[in-house]
């Protein structure tokens, strides 16, 4: 089983294209990076606890986001893999983290934040209605559009670069995060 279709709980996701408003099954507390995600806990608290969310952990803390993605929300994440910042340029991440790089590292990570609660069946059921991609307008301003990408939903960011949902539909208390395979890039 891929990690998206794991991340769609099993469903094939012609049936969810099909019905056009899809009625999921989510397992209880999904796992990230070797760990359980709870529904009960944050963006960040959850993140933290995954392996393969470190860099971006690391990243959320340098940009002073913590207490902004530990609030109330709700929020979508779309939150890259270690492995996506690995494909960055060499020193890309090291300089981000930077005191003076803090504005831009912000408006990257504001980036893969959409307002609201935007699960994997409210996406898919965009893509349709919207005839084959849905907008998204990002905290940062922008926006990221997601398309079909065979059976795999991607997310696509205003250069034209794009991310494949690699789990979908972990809840938090304040929103959902959608673990992704690359770093979306703002205008």
């Amino acid at each position: 089983m891929t990690s998206f279709t794991h991340g769609l709980r099993g469903l094939a996701l012609a049936a969810v294209l099909a019905a056009g408003t899809a009625s999921l099954a989510y397992a209880a507390d999904p796992m990230v990076g070797g760990a359980p995600m709870s529904p009960s806990k944050t963006v960040v608290q959850n993140a933290s606890a995954a392996k393969n969310l470190t860099t971006l952990v690391a990243a959320v803390k340098a940009a002073g986001l913590v207490d902004t993605l530990s609030g109330a929300g709700p929020f979508t994440v779309f939150a890259p893999t270690n492995a996506a910042f690995d494909k960055l340029p060499p020193g890309t991440v090291e300089k981000l983290t930077q005191p003076d790089m803090k504005a831009t590292l912000t408006k990257i990570l504001t980036y893969h934040v959409v307002p609201g609660k935007i699960d994997s069946a409210e996406i898919v059921k965009g893509i349709k209605a919207g005839g084959g991609s849905f907008n998204m307008k990002t905290v940062e301003g922008g926006t990221l559009t997601a398309k079909m990408d065979g059976d795999k939903v991607a997310i696509v960011d205003e250069k034209g670069g794009g991310a494949i949902v690699e789990t979908a539909d972990v809840y938090q208390s304040n929103g959902v995060a959608h673990v992704i395979g690359s770093v979306l890039m703002p205008k």
